[in-house]
C-alpha cells in the first residue's frame, strides 16, 4: 500500500519515494560492505536519518538475513540512557527464533533483569531492561559480548552521535570504542548534525575514534534530481509542477530537504497544478500554523539574543556577524554582546553556521521572524 502523498516528511518507504543520493548511498554500501564503519555527518533535516533507512533497504535486498538497527539519541542525556535504549534496540534482534534470542540474552545479561515482552505479529522478543547507576557499564559491556556473540552480519546506525559528547560521565567515547573495535560481524553508522563536534571527535588524533571511521558529509541533493523526482510525481497524479516554480522552492529553501518536501507535500495535497501564488500561500499556512510555537520560544532569550536573530533572519544568510557595517545596519549593541548572543543561538541550534555564512537553523522560523516587529 502506497503513502497518500509521495513527499514524505518523516520515515522511509522505499527507492521510489526517496531522491538521489545515488553516489552517498553507494559510498556508504562499498564502506560496510568491506567492514569500514562510516560517520556520516549533516545539518537536521538535511536527509541523513532518511539515507541511512534507504542503505538499509539496499543492504536488505541484496542479502534478506542481514540485521539492520537504528537508534537516535538525540534525547539521551546519560550514559545510563544511551544503555537503556541500546539495549531496547539490539536485544533479542540478531536471533530469528525467541527461544534462542531468550537463552543468549539471559546468558549474557547478568547485571540487571531483562524484560521480555513479544511483537504479537513477528513473535520476536522486546527487551526493556532497568538499569541502575552501579551498573550501567556492566550491562553495556554484556550487551556488546551479546553482539559480538552472534554469527549473523548486523549492521547498526547510531543517529545524533555527537550526543555522547555531553554526557556528564567521562571517557565514554573510549569505553565505546574499545568494545566497537573488536566486533567482526558488525559494522557502525555514526551520524551527526553538528559538524564541529562530529569532526572533532573522528578528525582530532587527541580522540578515541581518531580515523577509525570512514567520513562522509552530506550536502543539498542536486538541482536537477530533486526537479526530476517531484515534477514526475505530480505528473502521475496528472497535476502540473512548472520546473520555474521548482527552482524558486529550491533557490527560497536553498535546497535544504526537509523544507522542501515539507512544502511540496502541502502543495500535492491541495490537488491543483502549482502556481507561484499557491506556493506562498502554503508557505503562509505552515508559518501561521507554527507562530505561537516560534513566539513562544522567543520568550526564552534576551531582547538582545531575539534582535541578533531577526537581523540574521532579514538577511538570509550573514558572512561576518561581528562586522562593524552589520551591527550598525540592525542596531545591535557592542561586539562582544553580539559574540556572546551568537554563541547561545548556535549552541541552541537557533543558528547554523554554513559555508556561505550564518542562517536561521529552522528556514520557515527565518521567514516568520521576517515578518515580525520587535
Amino acid at each position: 500500500m502506497k503513502p497518500n502523498n509521495p513527499f514524505l516528511i518523516a520515515g522511509y518507504y522505499n527507492p521510489e519515494f526517496f531522491c538521489d543520493r545515488k553516489a552517498e548511498t553507494a559510498t556508504i554500501l562499498d564502506a560496510l560492505h568491506n567492514g569500514r564503519n562510516v560517520t556520516l555527518i549533516a545539518p537536521r533535516r538535511m536527509g541523513k536519518t532518511g539515507l541511512i533507512h534507504h542503505v538499509f533497504y539496499q543492504l536488505k535486498e541484496q542479502k534478506s538475513d542481514i540485521v539492520t538497527l537504528y537508534m537516535d539519541i538525540y534525547s539521551t542525556q546519560t550514559l545510563g540512557d544511551f544503555v537503556r535504549l541500546f539495549a531496547n534496540t539490539v536485544l533479542g534482534q540478531l536471533d530469528s527464533m525467541p527461544q534462542k534470542a531468550l537463552s543468549r540474552i539471559s546468558q549474557f545479561i547478568r547485571s540487571c533483569r531483562p524484560v521480555f515482552t513479544f511483537d504479537e505479529m513477528s513473535g520476536v522478543p522486546k527487551v526493556t531492561v532497568d538499569v541502575s547507576p552501579a551498573e550501567e557499564k556492566s550491562t553495556l559491556k554484556e550487551i556488546f559480548d551479546y553482539l559480538a556473540s552472534s554469527e549473523k552480519r548486523c549492521y547498526i546506525a547510531i543517529d545524533e552521535f555527537q550526543q555522547i559528547a555531553e554526557y556528564p560521565e567521562k571517557g565514554i567515547e573510549a569505553l565505546l570504542r574499545s568494545y566497537i573495535q573488536f566486533l567482526p560481524n558488525i559494522n557502525f553508522i555514526f551520524a551527526g548534525s553538528k559538524q564541529h563536534v562530529m569532526q572533532e571527535m573522528f578528525a582530532s588524533s587527541k580522540r578515541p575514534f581518531y580515523q577509525s571511521t570512514q567520513l562522509l558529509t552530506i550536502g543539498t541533493i542536486n538541482r536537477d534530481e530533486y526537479a526530476s523526482f517531484a515534477i514526475g510525481h505530480f505528473a502521475n497524479h496528472n497535476l502540473e509542477l512548472p520546473r520555474e516554480v521548482l527552482d524558486v522552492i529550491y533557490d527560497k529553501f536553498d535546497g535544504h530537504t526537509w523544507y522542501i518536501q515539507n512544502l511540496l507535500n502541502r502543495l500535492y495535497g491541495y490537488n491543483r497544478n502549482v502556481e507561484m501564488e499557491l506556493v506562498l500561500y502554503a508557505v503562509e499556512q505552515i508559518i501561521t500554523e507554527q507562530s505561537y510555537s516560534y513566539a513562544d520560544l522567543l520568550k526564552a532569550y534576551s531582547a538582545g539574543n531575539v534582535r541578533l536573530l531577526k537581523a540574521i533572519a532579514q538577511e538570509g544568510c550573514v558572512k561576518e556577524v561581528l562586522a562593524g557595517d552589520f551591527i550598525s545596519k540592525h542596531r545591535l549593541k557592542a561586539a562582544s554582546s553580539v559574540r556572546s548572543a551568537l554563541k547561545k543561538l548556535k549552541e541552541n541550534e537557533l543558528v547554523y553556521q554554513t559555508a556561505d555564512g550564518y542562517i536561521i537553523y529552522d528556514r520557515f522560523m527565518g521567514e516568520w521572524l521576517r515578518k515580525q516587529v520587535f
